[in-house]
């Protein structure tokens, strides 16, 4: 056995040595690298996507840069159309500011709002910056000085690509950008030799979050083929990866988004970021002492086994933005809009808010006003259901006397006692006797519920009400500065409990609820947004004109005069 594995090492060697002739003759050796800032034509190895590559080729596996490609100082690429004016730095190849232009800032002086946070992105990374799994590399990838194609003013259609080589590692970024919020990437890391894994990332929340509450609402998102499924910042965890397949992923808060759309959706993959920062208290008096520590939510997305190709959309949450942005290349396919988070009664919320749309658009053209009239329309909707909570609620107080009756008759009895069965027989012959439904006072009230919360989740997230100004109020989308609404909320809830009788309630603890219920609900509007509180407001006003209206009625005489007579007796 070992003269046999001698004479076959000896054969392997002399057909190596005898073949490298043939070999040199007939195999090519590889193209020499260009000179930087040229596209290198050395084949990729990988199938042509579907869409056209705006990257040069890259080279193949295996071979390793030695031609170093380095810019030798700082620039500065600017894309600007009428949209958006984006300013990239060939340092890291990154994005420095990404203004809208449609979209003004919170400083009220109406300059136009960047989108890069400016606390959180030099901390934890610019837009556009790349994520590899390696967080040394990353660093690497994010200072060194890339060999831009173009600098200075570029107007769209246009195309600008970064390259960088250091003899060990090989990078190309490539954007195309349109008349559009969509920009197209691709991006590609090559180190020692090896295809690694490049996500193009949106690390650190957006610039319009400049005080504690805006944070709130952040969102990690993604719409695979069986639904979209949403992590807040409570639920995102730095550094985990969800693999495709998904038509979109995106970081966004409820205005704002970064939306990335990969060519691949079964190779895409979804790097949750999250980071930590000190924001003041009172942005207008900022206190190093006196500071809220925040998350910051970002993402990355990409392809995990070769160059990712991809699109990205950063712009606002409109519906009618969203609606023109679709998933696939072909207009037929899902668009954006269900990247809006109307939370679980969407089904409810969205037709509301294209009936504030459309009030705004066709009758009155402010949208404070249209939430007043939306709120005239519903409460007069409603009117029904309140007649209804209030003629259950007074058959109710009737049959008290007589069910206080029944539960003293049984109160020495267990519940497990088979003898409670006779109880609730007399209770339920008791309500059929008087017509009564114990329920119904409150499946009205329940049927509302449903209405309510989709009111109160479009209007969190509608960003037609950002810096839309009604009366003293500049910003619907935040709270009333002058704390006015909620002092008015207040008012007319306790009026409101004051005129309403409450039926089957004991009258001691109905004077405690007529002060404490408007107080705890005014500590929660207190920084809500005007435009909630305003539909709030309105709502218990227009409330307080059909009580009036109702107590002068035969039965509401009658409510009235029950009410005081249990309250005599006791």
């Amino acid at each position: 056995m070992e003269k046999r594995l001698f004479l076959m090492m000896g054969i392997s060697l002399l057909i190596l040595v005898v073949s490298q002739p043939f070999l040199s003759k007939y195999m090519k050796q590889p193209e020499p690298l260009k000179k930087p800032g040229q596209p290198n034509g050395v084949p990729t190895g990988t199938a042509p996507s579907v869409v056209p590559s705006i990257l040069p080729a890259s080279p193949a596996i295996g071979e390793v840069k030695t031609v170093a490609v380095q810019a030798s100082a700082e620039t500065e690429t600017v894309v600007e159309n009428d949209l958006y004016r984006i300013a990239f730095s060939n340092r890291g190849a990154q994005v420095k500011s990404w203004i809208l232009k449609k979209y003004n800032n919170d400083s009220g002086k109406g300059n136009p709002l960047d989108l890069v946070h400016s606390v959180a992105a030099p901390l934890y990374g610019y837009p556009l910056s790349l994520y590899t799994y390696n967080e040394t590399r990353d660093k690497k990838l994010a200072q060194a000085l890339y060999v831009s194609s173009a600098t200075g003013k570029l107007v769209p259609p246009a195309t600008v690509t970064f390259e960088y080589a250091d003899g060990e590692t090989t990078v190309r970024k490539s954007f195309r950008f349109d008349d559009s919020y969509v920009v197209r990437i691709e991006a590609s890391v090559m180190d020692k030799g090896a295809m690694v894994a490049a996500l193009p990332a949106w690390p650190a929340g957006f610039g319009d979050q400049t005080i504690p509450s805006s944070y709130l609402n952040t969102q990690v998102a993604w719409d695979s083929p069986e639904k979209v499924s949403r992590l807040d910042q409570k639920k995102v965890a730095g550094g985990d990866t969800i693999h495709g397949p998904f038509r979109w992923a995106s970081v966004a808060d409820p205005y704002f988004a970064a939306v990335f759309l990969p060519d691949d959706e079964n190779s895409a993959a979804l790097v949750t970021l999250r980071n930590t920062i000190g924001i003041p208290k009172d942005p207008a008096k900022p206190d190093p002492n006196d500071m809220e520590k925040e998350p910051v939510l970002g993402a990355a997305i990409g392809n995990l086994n070769g160059i990712t190709r991809e699109r990205l959309f950063v712009g606002p949450k409109a519906m009618d933005v969203l609606a023109a942005v679709h998933s696939g290349p072909h207009a037929d396919e899902r668009s954006l809009d269900n990247l809006v988070d109307y939370g679980f009664f969407h089904f409810v919320a969205r037709p509301l808010f294209l009936w504030l749309r459309w009030t705004h658009e066709h009758w009155v053209a402010n949208w404070g006003w249209s939430i007043l009239v939306l709120t005239l329309v519903i409460n007069i909707v409603m009117l029904p259901l309140r007649i209804s909570t209030m003629k259950s609620s007074m058959k109710m107080m009737k049959l008290q006397p007589q069910i206080a009756a029944i539960t003293e008759k049984y109160k020495k009895y267990k519940l497990t006692d088979p003898r409670m069965a006779d109880k609730n027989k007399e209770v339920a012959e008791l309500y059929k006797q008087g017509g009564a439904n114990p329920v119904g006072g409150c499946l009205p009230t329940i049927l509302q519920l449903p209405f309510m919360y989709a009111f109160y989740t479009m209007l969190q997230t509608a960003i037609e009400l950002r810096q839309a100004d009604f009366l003293w109020i500049k910003d619907l989308s935040s709270a009333d500065p002058l704390h006015l609404i909620p002092l008015l909320f207040v008012s007319s809830m306790f009026f409101m409990q004051k005129l309403t009788p409450q039926g089957g309630m004991d009258p001691a603890q109905q004077k405690m609820m007529t002060f404490m219920m408007p107080l705890f609900m005014g500590f929660i509007c207190w920084r809500l947004a005007a435009g909630l509180g305003i539909y709030w407001m309105a709502g218990n006003i227009l409330g307080i004109v059909q009580q009036l209206a109702m107590n002068r009625t035969q039965f509401g005489r009658e409510m009235r005069a029950h009410m005081e007579s249990r309250g005599r007796k006791k």
